[in-house]
């Protein structure tokens, strides 16, 4: 999924290679201070106590929190774009990708506590990153339908089937797997789990029994 463009401010570019490894520095310190404490708890004292800079330093690069959170969040889009290249698997091989997707996940704790955190919590009244995940699941249900009705135009799959569901299916097996994940990694093998879910849905949507 492409990083959410925010309306409004932008962050300010750091103009020399020192204040530009400070703003990353306070970004990573807000993605970790996000993931642990959530949005509202998180303070921008806290932040820049562990940046070393004042509440004065941080709003230099970012104005204000809002806009903090909106530069976490596209960080993280930017590292998932990476992981996924320049290409989209089509059809069912899209499904099988996921997987692959779980496996790197547990990888990056980080980064899978930070949306956890913030997808919950953006449920509240007037979350700052409620837009962000509303347009983030729109999307995700997108990609997966398209992988779908792509499988179904190369002949993989049934022509009745109700993509819009099994879409939904997929994406609450993954979000679900990483919540139990976190809080019990010892118990949740993410890769192992999600292949199993991928594997009997693609058994039902090839109409193959094993």
């Amino acid at each position: 999924m492409n990083a959410r463009k925010a309306d409004g401010p932008q962050p300010r570019t750091a103009r020399s290679l020192k204040a530009q490894q400070k703003r990353d520095e306070i970004l990573h310190i807000a993605m970790d201070a996000f993931a642990t404490r959530g949005y509202n708890n998180a303070s921008l004292a806290e932040i820049a106590d562990r940046a070393g800079v004042t509440q004065a330093g941080v709003l230099h690069y970012f104005r204000s929190k809002t806009l903090l959170l909106t530069s976490v969040l596209e960080l993280r889009d930017k590292t998932d774009i990476e992981q996924l290249g320049d290409k989209r698997p089509r059809g069912l091989a899209y499904l099988r990708h996921l997987v692959d997707t779980a496996r790197h996940n547990a990888e990056r704790e980080g980064i899978v506590r930070l949306y956890a955190v913030l997808s919950a919590e953006s449920t509240t009244d007037s979350h700052p990153a409620q837009q962000y995940f509303r347009d983030r699941y729109a999307s995700l249900r997108s990609q997966v339908e398209a992988a779908l009705a792509e499988a179904y135009e190369l002949g993989e799959t049934r022509a009745d089937l109700n993509i819009g569901d099994a879409a939904n299916a997929v994406i609450a097996v993954m979000d679900g797997l990483q919540i139990q994940w976190l809080l019990a990694p010892e118990a949740v093998d993410m890769a192992a789990s999600t292949e199993r879910v991928i594997s009997a849905l693609l058994a039902e949507l090839t109409d193959e029994r094993s």
